[in-house]
C-alpha cells in the first residue's frame, strides 16, 4: 500500500524495476510492429492480469490476496513484456483503485511483473514438450506463488523481526505462512483458469500456438 515501504527500499525496487519495464516496452512495440495481429493478444493478456489483480479477497490478517493473472502473459510474451503490462496495470491500479501505490509500484511490479512470472516461465519451458496443459496450470500456479514468496523477502528486508539475517529470515517465514494460508489456493484456482483461458484462446485464434513458438 501507499508508503508502507521505507524509501531506501521503495527507491531500490524503483532500480530494479524500470530498466526492465522499459526494455519490455521496447520489446512489447517491436512485436507489435512485427506482428501487427498480436496486439489484441496483447491486449487480452493485459486484461487478464487486471482482472485477477484486482480481486482483492480477505486474508486471516486483515488484509488481502489476490491472484495476478500473469500466467498467460509470460507465456505468451515472455517475461519482459510481462513487466511491461504489470507495471501499466499496477500503475492504473494505484491511481484509480487505491490498489497498491506509487512508493511501492517498484516493489509491486518486482514481485508480481518480473520475478513471479520468470519463474513461471521457467516452469513453462521446462514442461511445454511434456504437456502443454500441464506446463500452463504449473507455470500460472509458480507465477502466483513465486509472486507472494518475493513479496514476504521484500516485507523482511525491510522489517525484519531483528537484526542481522536471522531476524530477516524469521520476518519471511512469518509472511509466508500467512500469505501461504490464503495464495496456495488461489495459485491452484489460477492455474485452472490460465489453463481454460488458452484452451479458448486456442480455438478463437489458431495462430496462439505460433505466437507462443515463436
Amino acid at each position: 500500500m501507499e508508503g508502507f515501504l521505507p524509501a531506501e527500499w521503495s527507491a531500490l525496487w524503483y532500480a530494479f524495476t524500470m530498466p526492465i519495464a522499459i526494455y519490455g516496452a521496447w520489446k512489447t512495440k517491436k512485436l507489435i510492429d512485427r506482428e501487427p495481429a498480436t496486439k489484441s493478444l496483447v491486449a487480452v493478456a493485459a486484461g487478464f492480469i487486471f482482472v485477477l489483480s484486482a480481486l482483492k479477497l480477505p486474508s486471516v490478517t486483515g488484509s488481502c490476496s489476490h491472484p495476478t493473472g500473469t500466467g498467460i502473459a509470460v507465456i505468451l510474451f515472455g517475461p519482459s513484456v510481462t513487466a511491461f503490462l504489470s507495471i501499466i496495470v499496477l500503475l492504473y491500479q494505484a491511481l484509480l483503485l487505491a490498489h497498491g501505490g506509487i512508493t511501492t509500484l517498484g516493489a509491486n511490479t518486482a514481485s508480481m511483473g518480473i520475478i513471479g512470472p520468470f519463474v513461471g516461465w521457467l516452469a513453462y519451458r521446462a514442461l511445454k514438450d511434456y504437456n502443454f496443459k500441464a506446463a500452463v496450470f504449473v507455470a500460472a500456479m509458480l507465477a502466483d506463488l513465486a509472486t507472494y514468496v518475493v513479496t514476504s523477502l521484500q516485507l523482511a528486508l525491510a522489517f525484519p523481526s531483528s537484526k542481522g539475517v536471522s531476524g530477516i529470515l524469521s520476518s519471511a517465514a512469518t509472511f509466508m505462512s500467512v500469505f501461504a494460508i490464503t495464495q496456495v489456493p488461489l495459485s491452484i484456482v489460477e492455474g485452472i483458469v490460465a489453463v481454460m483461458l488458452f484452451s479458448y484462446l486456442i480455438e478463437v485464434r489458431s495462430d496462439v500456438l505460433e505466437v507462443i513458438k515463436a
